[in-house]
């Protein structure tokens, strides 16, 4: 009975001292309150009152930043939200040097991304979101080093515009569609007027190539008998035969 017994305390007993630590997981060990060791993997015996494990993840987490509002260089209010990846690297300093890391990284992210907004155009923003992005990674990462934090990458999810500029953004871009199509057309006028101007050139340089191309025309025309034909006689052929039936 006592074997038994003491069996049981023993099994309580490690139960209360050991510690299991995943393999993603670092553990930061401190003895009556001082720092003493970064802790790896598996089964560790820590004793109560004097030793206490913190267990920190050091898999990539992803932290989606919630919408901030930030006016533009060219003063335009926007809504921007963005996700941060990011990492613990230094286990011991992501306990010692901030008091939760997670809660920092965010704040730190949300004003990061303000500042950044407010540093570019609208243009800019909605043109060059990776730039953007890269610029706002390098900022976090270099002000959470301290923190044994490494960002490896944020990405700007969505950027929200007033109504009204929408439309405006809607009405220029239509305009630049308009302004494309009148440049196409006109140069595909200027082309076909070059065309124009080498083939009558050709007609002109061969003699009988004109009535034969006349000649086509009207064949081509009387192939549909709906079609109308009008024929324009030049001036000078009926002031000719009105002499010949005078004579």
């Amino acid at each position: 009975m006592e074997l038994f017994a003491l069996a049981i305390l023993g099994v309580v007993i490690l139960i209360i001292i050991l510690r299991q630590i995943n393999q993603y997981e670092r553990g930061v060990l401190f003895t009556m309150g001082r720092f003493t060791r970064v802790v790896e993997p598996g089964w560790r015996v820590v004793i109560p009152v004097f030793q206490s494990l913190w267990k920190v993840d050091m898999r990539v987490k992803a932290v989606d930043v919630p919408e901030q509002k930030a006016i533009t260089k060219d003063n335009i209010a926007v809504g921007v939200n963005a996700v941060i990846y990011y990492r613990v690297s230094d286990a011991a300093r992501a306990v010692l040097e901030v008091e939760n890391f997670i809660y920092a990284m965010s704040q730190l992210a949300q004003t990061t991304m303000r500042n950044a907004v407010g540093e570019v155009e609208l243009d800019e923003l909605l043109s060059q979101r990776d730039s953007i992005s890269e610029r706002i990674r390098n900022v976090v990462d270099e002000a959470s080093d301290p923190w044994g934090i490494k960002v490896s990458n944020v990405e700007l999810k969505d950027i929200v515009l007033p109504t009204e500029m929408e439309r405006t953004i809607a009405k220029q871009a239509e305009a630049e569609r308009e302004k494309r199509a009148v440049i196409i057309k006109a140069e595909g006028e200027v082309i076909a007027a070059e065309n124009m101007s080498k083939a009558a050139a050709m007609l002109a340089a061969s003699p009988g190539a004109l009535h034969l191309r006349t000649l086509q025309s009207i064949n081509d025309i009387s192939s549909d008998q709906s079609n109308t034909v009008v024929f324009a006689i030049p001036l000078e052929v009926l002031r000719a035969l009105d002499t010949l039936s005078n004579k």
